[in-house]
């Protein structure tokens, strides 16, 4: 007598395999983010940098340069690709036991801190622009 429906084990690993695959392919899009977001963060610091320097070189400045707003937000912006880049590694492995346990469910600090970081150079970037017209 067959009791339930029959599972194909093949199957079964098969998908548990695109599921472990997906998770990862998930993680490294985070790393690809935190990367960019350091990096647009230590260009905007050293971009910020050379335009002082070059002012300064060309006499329009009468005191060596000084770090100003973008200097800032450049080191937060470092720090938090950074730190988007370890609650990534932290979430890929939270994921990858609650798939064996198959107990998944969404956290949604990653999508937060992503929104943040960008909210906050979209602010930065209208005051800069606003304050140089």
């Amino acid at each position: 007598m067959r009791e339930g429906p029959v599972r194909d084990i093949s199957t079964t690993k098969a998908r548990d395999r695109r599921v472990h695959m997906a998770n990862e392919r998930t993680f490294l899009a985070w790393i690809r983010t935190s990367i960019s977001i350091m990096a647009f963060g230590f260009v905007v610091e050293k971009f910020s940098l050379f335009v002082k320097q070059l002012s300064y070189y060309l006499g329009k400045e009468a005191s060596p340069p000084t770090p100003g707003y973008s200097s800032v937000v450049g080191v937060i912006l470092v720090g938090l690709g950074a730190i988007m880049g370890v609650l990534a590694y932290i979430r890929y492995r939270s994921v990858e036991r609650q798939i064996e346990n198959d107990t998944y469910a969404p956290l949604p600090i990653l999508s937060v801190l992503l929104m943040l970081s960008v909210l906050a150079v979209g602010l930065f970037l209208v005051l800069y622009l606003i304050h140089t017209m």
